[in-house]
């Protein structure tokens, strides 16, 4: 989670952001719908909108907060309640050792399980919150809830990236101290990632198996005399049709 002075920081640098929250009570929206739809379950996939603008003296933008109910998720959630629930049980009742559990409640020696945190907990079960500033879409048409959970969902191919920034493009950690080195460090590691997704993209391979295939295959150029002599490993066919999808793409750029 991004703190709040984080978010006006990238405000100020004039950077727009989709990001998750936590959801510390109920949404006032999701309330409203349960008290107008009583014994019903929220639809799966339904999402509550709530807008939140900036304020006449606060310095932030105006914000819209998504919150969306999966019924999957509420599965799980609500199965790890349970467990937890009867681990407290089982403590209240001194039949188990007190450990690390947000449903006991302790009052001095006494120990009993906290029945408003858990109806707190299972009312927001399947709940799972986004917030962005955002004031339109890239291509200018209105933000929608699909296009921010979309777009936050698609956080594991930032993250897919990294991890495979560390593993096939081997960027060791390396210690600067002053800005120049290390702007300069991240730029040659972001150059090599860009380059890594864009070869991934256009010849359909991992990172990994382009490396691990090309490695094997060099060109020795030796100059004698006026000539030039190169000694080359012949490429198999599915390296070289890679490499002409890239070359097409670079001389079609």
């Amino acid at each position: 989670m991004i703190s709040e002075a984080n978010q006006k920081a990238i405000e100020a640098a004039g950077l727009s952001f989709i990001l998750g929250m936590k959801i510390p009570d109920i949404p006032y929206q999701v309330d409203q719908w349960r008290r107008e739809h009583p014994g019903q379950d929220v639809p799966d996939g339904h999402v509550f909108t709530q807008p939140w603008p900036a304020g006449p003296s606060s310095k932030r933008r105006d914000q819209v907060i998504y919150y969306q109910y999966k019924a999957d998720r509420a599965r799980r959630t609500l199965r790890g309640i349970d467990e937890q629930v009867a681990k407290a049980a089982k403590a209240a009742a001194g039949l188990a050792p007190v450990k690390r559990n947000r449903f006991i409640r302790l009052d001095g020696a006494a120990k009993s399980v906290n029945r408003e945190l858990e109806a707190k907990a299972r009312a927001l079960a399947g709940l799972k919150g986004y917030v962005t500033n955002l004031q339109a879409c890239p291509d200018g048409t209105p933000v929608t809830a699909e296009f921010v959970i979309g777009s936050y969902r698609r956080l594991f191919e930032i993250e897919k990236s990294f991890r495979m920034a560390k593993s096939d493009l081997q960027a060791r950690p390396i210690y600067h101290h002053k800005r120049d080195p290390i702007e300069a460090h991240l730029a040659i590691v972001f150059a090599a990632l860009a380059a890594s997704r864009w070869i991934e993209a256009r010849t359909g391979w991992s990172i990994k198996k382009f490396v691990r295939t090309a490695r094997r295959y060099k060109t020795i150029q030796i100059q004698a005399g006026n000539h030039t002599i190169t000694a080359a490993d012949p490429l198999p066919d599915d390296l070289r049709a890679a490499l002409d999808r890239i070359h097409h793409d670079l001389g079609a750029h």
